[in-house]
């Protein structure tokens, strides 16, 4: 029996969940604007719901990683998040948000690790700045801000294999670079420089966030990530030929709405006087990278 027979035929309401809190996640995705929402809506009910959950807790924990509250606070309510998570797993919720996370975690059977590293991922934003981080410190936070929330959406999309999750680690990796290259400006601005901290000195680009934007070897350090997410988005591709193809359908639109702002960032550049423009897409690039995605 599938997620979608146990809603029909025993649950009132998608995960079996108050109208209330349901309608609680689904507006915090809608106010988040975010390109992963087109990807969610085509889920039925369950499945589009248990997305709701997880996409709302990236948000919760990402606006606290990012907020303005003083470091020892910001780190306390994440590790607080971490005791959060726990609870859940034992029964216990307490708000809207908490409670459809509860239900999609016993209907999905996802995992708590997960969920954790996600957290550990934000924590690493709060903690420090980030700044030319070496090249294992980058590949550990994109698992833990990207990837893993990758592991948690297949399950919820319907593929729990071993392909499956090797489709959340390329993806989750071609999300992050890609918008690590989009937003080094606006990171900047911030204090934050994603980018790695061989490939800065080889092209003698400052480890500086501010002096970073006006070198002239950030265009061939953008270049070479780009290079690098575009095998992501291959190799998460190829992999989810060998899913299940309806549960991946989802994973297919919005790794093809990415790879279309990757495209249109290789084609913008990264010189100083245009990084503050955002790439522009098209619904046309985003039917094509998607129609793509399905050549071998």
């Amino acid at each position: 029996m599938t997620a979608e027979d146990i809603q029909t035929h025993d649950q009132p309401t998608p995960l079996g969940c108050n109208p209330a809190d349901l309608a609680w996640v689904e507006s915090t995705v809608k106010q988040a604007g975010t390109s992963f929402a087109a990807g969610m809506r085509i889920l039925p009910p369950m499945r589009r719901y248990g997305m709701y959950a997880i996409y709302a807790f990236c948000r919760v924990v990402d606006d606290i990683a990012d907020g303005s509250d003083p470091l020892p606070q910001r780190k306390a309510e994440l590790e607080e998040w971490h005791a959060r998570i726990a609870r859940l797993y034992e029964g216990e919720a307490q708000d809207p948000l908490e409670r459809v996370l509860m239900a999609a975690i016993r209907f999905f059977s996802l995992r708590q690790a997960d969920f954790d590293a996600v957290i550990d991922g934000m924590i690493m934003d709060a903690e420090n700045a980030i700044v030319a981080p070496d090249e294992k410190t980058l590949d550990l936070y994109c698992d833990r801000v990207a990837s893993a929330v990758g592991r948690l959406s297949v399950y919820v999309f319907g593929d729990s294999s071993d392909n499956a999750q090797k489709v959340a680690y390329h993806l989750g990796r071609a999300l992050q670079i890609t918008n690590i290259l989009r937003d080094i400006a606006e990171d900047a601005a911030r204090g934050r420089l994603y980018l790695p901290a061989d490939l800065l000195n080889r092209f003698h680009v400052p480890l500086n966030p501010i002096q970073a934007l006006s070198a002239p070897g950030l265009e061939d350090v953008a270049r070479i990530l780009a290079a690098r997410a575009q095998d992501h988005f291959r190799k998460a591709f190829a992999t989810m030929k060998l899913c299940t193809p309806k549960a991946m359908l989802p994973a297919r639109i919005m790794g093809a709405s990415y790879e279309s702002i990757l495209v249109a960032l290789c084609k913008r550049g990264w010189a100083q006087e245009v990084l503050l423009a955002r790439p522009k897409t098209s619904a046309l690039s985003k039917a094509y990278a998607l129609a793509s995605s399905y050549i071998p």
